[in-house]
């Protein structure tokens, strides 16, 4: 009989349970948490009761068993996504569940500009936390990568657009490389044509836009500094351009010197001829258009004001005067 009792107790306490159970899910879901503001980092392969807790850290839930309970009854599809994740005050628990359910996680703005090589988006995207800077860099430059991304060339310098972005903290390196390269695609596509009538394969279109873009930064000169290569690239000429044999250079101390010029290197256009061995950066938009709509001029040469813009000469007496006046004599 006391048994009886003791049985029918702990229904009634169960059905009592789960009645209180029942009544928080369909108002407590919904009600604004005000511990709930601020942001919660689920890592890669956080188990459901390590989520639970970090739920109830944050002030979501109250108890991690509710947390649990309630990750389990909303049946997230494919689980929570890993991030980081930020709400505002009030938010409920329905919308951090549904937020963690949608991996709509907190986004960083980064801007890499044009010119960066692969070595110095790296540091960029490192610094806002998006990725690893070292295996991004291993990355680029291993010679397997490219054909990863259906690329040509033995790294991935060039093909890693310059631009203003968007991304979640913590991505693999892939994930970055595959965000750029998919830009890079958009930009290029439809000037691709242009580049095949010029007799440009991807490769040398992406080195030839590059050494514009190191070459200068002020739009309107991009296509007079293309019109000279490429008219001395017609004539048999070589290049000779600085940003090519600084870019073969381990460690360069931003000093450049004549030995280096007469030092031969797949980059040293001052010693070998036609364009480099491949991109020395990662041009934008305006200088991949450039190698492909060069000004109509005769210039052959260029030498820069020390103010970022150009003096350009069709002869090279009238290049040495300007040089003369402009730039001092290297070591």
């Amino acid at each position: 009989m006391n048994r009886g009792r003791w049985g029918w107790g702990a229904v009634a306490a169960a059905a009592g349970l789960a009645w209180v159970a029942a009544s928080w899910f369909a108002t407590g879901l919904d009600r604004p948490r005000p511990a709930a503001a601020g942001g919660i980092t689920i890592p890669r392969g956080a188990t459901a009761a390590q989520v639970a807790r970090f739920l109830t850290d944050a002030g979501v839930f109250a108890h991690p068993a509710l947390a649990r309970l309630a990750l389990s009854v909303t049946g997230l599809p494919g689980g929570p996504k890993a991030g980081t994740y930020r709400f505002g005050a009030g938010a409920s628990a329905r919308a951090v569940l549904d937020a963690v359910g949608r991996g709509a996680v907190e986004q960083v703005r980064v801007v890499l500009p044009e010119g960066l090589t692969a070595r110095e988006m790296a540091r960029v995207l490192g610094a806002a936390g998006v990725t690893d800077p070292v295996r991004f860099e291993a990355l680029c430059y291993d010679e397997g990568a490219p054909g990863r991304w259906s690329l040509p060339g033995p790294t991935l310098e060039g093909y890693l657009f310059p631009d203003t972005y968007r991304f979640a903290r913590d991505l693999a390196p892939e994930e970055v490389v595959s965000a750029l390269v998919r830009r890079f695609r958009e930009v290029t596509a439809p000037l691709m044509p242009e580049a095949r009538a010029r007799g440009l394969d991807l490769r040398s279109w992406v080195t030839l836009a590059s050494m514009i873009e190191k070459e200068t930064g002020v739009p309107e000169e991009r296509p007079l500094v293309a019109a000279v290569f490429w008219n001395r690239l017609r004539r048999g000429m070589r290049l000779e351009s600085d940003p090519t044999v600084i870019y073969g250079i381990p460690d360069f101390d931003g000093n450049l010197t004549r030995e280096h010029l007469r030092t031969d290197h797949p980059y040293n256009t001052y010693v070998r001829k036609g364009l480099p061995a491949g991109p020395v950066a990662n041009p934008g938009r305006e200088s991949l258009e450039a190698a492909v709509r060069p000004a109509p001029v005769s210039y052959l040469y260029f030498v820069s004001r020390n103010d970022g813009t150009h003096v350009f000469s069709d002869t090279y007496e009238e290049h040495r005067r300007w040089v003369g006046r402009y730039q001092k004599r290297r070591r």
